[in-house]
């Protein structure tokens, strides 16, 4: 390993130290500033600060090709292997659906409305098709419906530059904390809309069963079987055909053994997050920060257009309008909002909240990987 390599190995590890040193702070200061500014961009950050105020370039070391060659593959398949299905047994298949059609539709509407973008205004549509800022919605759609995990897989997939990537981050980050706050109002009129609309309050149902306390061989069983993976098939694979196969092997371990450690998997994804996205800090450059007004429009418009037909959804399928905002959070905020979202209606329907962010979490890059195959049928990106 070379000396700019060590060196950025060294600022690498230092940085996802940091960031799992905030996480588990309970100051009330820096968990307020933390839902604003969370963790994982901390760890986008610090290396891109560390490097432009030493100027050292380590855009070229080798942890990139580590990062797509073993850790993202890692963070892929720790994160399926967390799902459990007998859990989805807890939601219903009403709320199933209103959550599955709220992704539907999020991994649809940047298709339409670049459609229509095309049709209508042309120039506008040029910015997007033309200078390559469509490979910027792809990402959103990942992290809007799998959090960051389905957010990194889709950047490689669409090959996002880096600028455009900070760019949707920051983005992201914005809207992500203004959309909680309104949620979280949003869920205490949930009474009032229902009764407004003729609807039944959510049934407070808790899971009946716990699942069976895991046994310690179930994370070693994970290491020797992706190490198995990774020396015979990933290297043959093209990357899509390697987020394939682990996620549907993921899904395959986290549903197959009575002993295995669901949270441990989601714990070991999480890690494996920090450390590609502190990875890729290496290569940001500040200087080429650039985001047009019309990208944002488009992407406001996109969001609240998700949200009307989330709430007209639930209004057909007549169930409470709580599940609007728990549906919302569960795409959009991920397995630690949307909790805590709920909890402001009634904790027991919390469960249900981080059983439907799980299932984003798992979902999320087939979705960003269908919305790029409807672009390119669409407009031939």
């Amino acid at each position: 390993m070379s000396s700019d390599s060590l060196a950025a190995l060294l600022l690498v590890l230092c940085t996802v130290l940091v960031v799992r040193y905030l996480e588990r702070q309970k100051s009330v200061w820096l968990q307020t500033l933390l839902q604003w500014v969370p963790p994982i961009l901390f760890a986008y950050i610090v290396p891109a600060v560390v490097c432009a105020l030493l100027d050292e370039n380590y855009q070229n070391v080798v942890l990139h090709q580590w990062s797509k060659a073993i850790i993202i593959p890692l963070a892929i398949i720790t994160i399926m292997a967390s799902m459990s299905l007998n859990a989805l047994r807890i939601v219903g298949l009403k709320p199933l659906v209103l959550f599955v059609t709220g992704s539907f539709v999020i991994a649809l509407l940047p298709v339409v409305l670049l459609v229509v973008l095309q049709q209508f205004f042309p120039t506008t549509a040029a910015l997007f098709i033309d200078d390559g800022f469509w490979k910027g919605l792809i990402p959103l759609v990942g992290s809007w419906i799998g959090g960051s995990t389905s957010q990194l897989v889709l950047k490689e997939y669409v090959g996002t530059a880096e600028p455009l990537f900070l760019s949707v981050l920051v983005l992201d980050n914005v809207l992500v904390n203004i959309w909680t706050l309104l949620m979280f109002q949003l869920i205490r009129q949930s009474g009032r809309l229902d009764k407004r609309f003729g609807l039944a309050a959510a049934p407070l149902t808790t899971p009946q069963k716990q699942e069976q306390q895991p046994q310690k061989n179930g994370p070693l069983t994970l290491a020797i079987l992706f190490v198995i993976l990774l020396l015979t098939a990933l290297q043959q694979l093209p990357f899509l055909g390697v987020i394939v196969v682990l996620s549907l092997l993921g899904l395959l371990l986290g549903n197959s053994f009575g002993f295995w450690h669901h949270q441990w998997c989601l714990k070991l994804g999480s890690f494996a997050i920090i450390t590609v996205m502190a990875i890729l800090g290496l290569k940001l450059n500040f200087g080429a920060f650039n985001l047009p007004l019309v990208f944002i429009g488009v992407v406001l418009l996109w969001l609240l257009l998700q949200f009307t037909v989330s709430f007209i959804m639930a209004y057909l399928l007549k169930i409470s309008m709580v599940w609007v905002p728990i549906a919302s959070m569960a795409n959009f905020g991920g397995i630690s909002t949307a909790p805590a979202v709920t909890a402001a209606y009634n904790t027991k329907l919390m469960p249900h909240a981080i059983v439907l962010a799980i299932l984003s979490m798992v979902t999320g890059t087939f979705w960003g990987i269908f919305s790029t195959w409807l672009l390119h049928y669409a407009i031939g990106v």
